[in-house]
């Protein structure tokens, strides 16, 4: 930091390590505590896993939100049923709420027509996960969850920059090409000193119907490997499920049923309890 340092972050120029470029958020938010759901890449089940942490969250009596920050890849509000558009008034735009309650922003929820695809490039969407966090009235919030988009790209980088994160689930799946990325995420973590809370293994296997044994589908997985490698708790596997597949398409994911995640929220339910 240099010596004649003025504190004001966003108008300086210097590359110190003490630079703070969070945001506040609405006037009329109070957000206690923030969790992001991160992936090294698509296709592992972030989002269901979001999903599923803000259900349980919800079930064990905290006030919780999710912030969609998968802009061009949005899919919150499919899985809770939310079809209503978020509204707005001078002091900022009202979240969506689900059948139980959760607060949900998604970019969903203000286009004019849920598959109208968007075609953005990074700084609009950087601006706009941003907005999410500013502009929104979330009100009171014991617990935020972040559904990230995939990879180390802008919006990961703008969310740990921009907004106080408390910690972060890194979901993955069995294949051997998945956890190579998913160490990159980990990394991007420890350097911009985010803690991690342990790891999310989906889709590890299926319960064959007739004999009732576990079916290795992507082959042995490799979580005990990486959560040795990287000093990580593994807070979860989740099964390859008809069910919960079915409560996603419906839009019923606050109806799940299962046991899986029971570590995570034990962990999650210790942050909460935390002072800032």
């Amino acid at each position: 930091m240099s010596k004649d340092c003025g504190h004001n972050c966003k108008d300086c120029k210097e590359n110190c390590k003490e630079r703070d470029l969070r945001e506040k958020p609405n006037q009329l938010s109070k957000i206690k505590k923030v969790v992001g759901v991160v992936s090294g890449k698509g296709g592992v089940g972030k989002s269901i896993v979001t999903s599923m942490l803000a259900v349980l969250a919800e079930r064990m009596g905290l006030k919780t939100a999710i912030l969609d920050a998968d802009i061009t890849g949005p899919s919150i509000p499919k899985a809770f049923g939310i079809t209503n558009k978020a509204e707005a008034c001078d002091l900022g735009i009202f979240p969506a709420k689900s059948h139980k309650g959760i607060k949900v922003m998604s970019i969903n929820l203000l286009l004019e027509n849920a598959t109208d695809p968007v075609i953005w490039r990074g700084p609009i969407i950087v601006s706009v996960v941003k907005q999410f966090w500013t502009d929104v009235i979330w009100d009171d919030v014991d617990i935020m969850f972040i559904d990230m988009p995939p990879g180390t790209g802008d919006v990961p980088l703008t969310v740990f920059q921009s907004i106080p994160v408390d910690g972060i689930v890194v979901v993955t799946s069995p294949q051997e090409l998945v956890t190579m990325i998913v160490s990159k995420a980990v990394k991007m973590a420890g350097d911009m000193n985010i803690p991690i809370l342990g790891v999310i293994e989906n889709m590890s296997y299926a319960i064959c119907p007739d004999c009732q044994k576990e079916i290795k589908i992507f082959g042995e997985s490799k979580l005990n490997e990486i959560a040795k490698d990287y000093g990580l708790d593994i807070l979860g596997t989740i099964p390859f499920d008809t069910k919960l597949a079915a409560a996603c398409d419906k839009g019923m994911i606050e109806l799940f049923d299962g046991t899986w995640l029971d570590k995570a929220m034990k962990k999650i339910m210790a942050l909460s309890a935390k002072e800032k």
